[in-house]
């Protein structure tokens, strides 16, 4: 099913008009962190700040749905995003990395991973990670599945 398909049966199932919403998958491992998500295990994300402002692109706003794709772009589920917040990289908390549901879920874990994940993408815009960095902690309900 496509994200376009999951879409239209879930605003037509729920008398919705008028809604916007967006496509996307996660930027790495899409399958399992879809996955997580839909077991419950995942139900926060975060993105780098400075990759917002270099693409022009507006940061995630609370109450926002997205269709979620796995890695061959077909539709897994619908969130919506509950609460949005940005603090530097240093100051991302224990309870966020938990919710992301990554790995042990440990903040240590967290840091880790997100900091070579960081460090790539940015390097790619020809920018440069630092524990400074203004990190978007994205926070999101499970609201559909096909």
């Amino acid at each position: 099913m496509t994200g376009k398909e999951l879409w239209a049966t879930f605003i037509q199932r729920n008398n919705i008009t008028d809604c916007e919403y967006e496509e996307w998958a996660f930027g790495t491992s899409a399958d399992l962190l879809a996955h997580l998500v839909v077991i419950g295990e995942k139900t926060a994300t975060s993105s780098a700040y400075p990759l917002y402002e270099f693409e022009s692109e507006p940061l995630p706003a609370s109450g926002t749905y997205s269709v979620l794709l796995d890695s061959h772009h077909h539709a897994v589920c619908i969130i919506k995003t509950t609460k949005v917040s940005v603090v530097p990289f240093r100051e991302v908390t224990e309870q966020h990395a938990y919710k992301e549901g990554e790995g042990d879920k440990s903040l240590d874990y967290w840091r880790d991973v997100h900091a070579k994940f960081f460090t790539k993408c940015l390097n790619k815009a020809g920018l440069k990670f630092t524990d400074d960095m203004k990190v978007v902690c994205e926070e999101f309900e499970l609201i559909c599945m096909p």
